[in-house]
């Protein structure tokens, strides 16, 4: 009975493991006001050991995080996303290339500009893909919804 209990509770410890590694990113959305226009903020905060690869990361390496919006009339996208974190750069073995990418968290901002007095959503959706020393996850797509007030 006692073996039986114990290889349970290993299953069931190994299941509760599994389910975490599956989604190691939390993903935050707000906009702020900032002078004419808004500041959208989109932060992803990483579970230790994995990390976030950058936007820039190159072609031969693992999928670089990226941004599609969904057209809205309202809503003027201004420049290109940019990235605010600690960013870190190694040469990885498993992709035969230098690979930039974020541990702990990053903050993604885009500057929009939106209709005159006018309340909207900005959505889209971001995919990346995270890897620590001994895996790497498939790369992941994840919809967004923000409010613009």
């Amino acid at each position: 009975m006692k073996k039986l209990l114990l290889v349970l509770f290993v299953l069931g410890f190994a299941a509760m493991v599994n389910a975490q590694i599956k989604n190691p990113v939390d993903w935050k959305y707000e906009a702020k006001k900032k002078g004419d226009g808004y500041e959208v903020l989109i932060t992803a905060t990483v579970k230790k050991p994995w990390h976030i690869y950058s936007q820039n990361t190159g072609k031969s390496g693992p999928v670089p995080t990226s941004f599609t919006f969904a057209k809205n009339p309202l809503v003027t996208l201004v420049g290109n996303v940019e990235e605010v974190g600690k960013l870190e750069k190694i040469y990885d073995n498993a992709f035969h290339t230098d690979v930039l990418f974020y541990s702990n968290s990053v903050k993604f901002t885009q500057q929009i500009k939106v209709k005159a007095g006018i309340k909207t959503n900005l959505s889209g959706t971001v995919e990346y893909m995270v890897c620590n020393d001994e895996q790497c996850l498939p790369p992941t797509k994840k919809p967004f919804n923000i409010s613009i007030n």
